[in-house]
């Protein structure tokens, strides 16, 4: 099932989410709507709490859906290591028609739990690192935009701003 996706502003998008606890049909049912998700919307990651559900679990896929194999659920990720750093264009399906040049690791090892609770490392090299890290700050309650300074970041919240009062956000 395809859920919708909270928008900037949303509280669970500004909140840190809780570990997964429990790797049962619920979450089952949670990690196959996310990717449906994910791949509708279309993107390459999604958090759970873009979804309204604040828990510490993401889905990526840098080939957008054309690998089957490059498909990553993980649950309760925190970093190994952390390499570099490179800065390239980035959106997020939280704000739609936004995107800014952001400053990420060019190289990220994670370790986390795949959808049945197994514990697994991961490591990821320039775009699936910049997923990773942009996933990772939507797991702790920062959008991409929260990481730009001055004008950049104060027109794209009061694009926002204005957009909420009109109501077409």
């Amino acid at each position: 099932m395809i859920r919708p996706i909270l928008r900037y502003g949303a509280d669970t998008l500004h909140a840190s989410a809780s570990d997964v606890e429990r790797f049962d049909d619920g979450l089952q049912r949670l990690i196959d709507d996310m990717v449906e998700t994910m791949y509708a919307a279309p993107g390459v990651g999604l958090a759970a709490p873009q979804v309204g559900v604040a828990q510490r679990l993401f889905v990526a896929d840098p080939s957008g859906g054309r690998s089957s194999d490059e498909l990553i659920i993980l649950a309760n990720p925190h970093v190994l290591e952390e390499d570099g750093v490179q800065r390239e264009e980035e959106g997020c399906l939280s704000l739609p028609g936004f995107t800014a040049t952001v400053p990420r690791p060019t190289r990220l090892v994670l370790e986390g739990q795949d959808r049945d609770g197994t514990t697994i490392r991961l490591e990821g090299d320039g775009l699936l690192a910049r997923v990773f890290s942009h996933e990772l700050d939507h797991l702790d309650g920062t959008l991409f935009v929260n990481r730009l300074r001055g004008i950049r970041r104060d027109l794209i919240v009061r694009r926002v701003c204005k957009l909420q009062r009109l109501g077409k956000w």
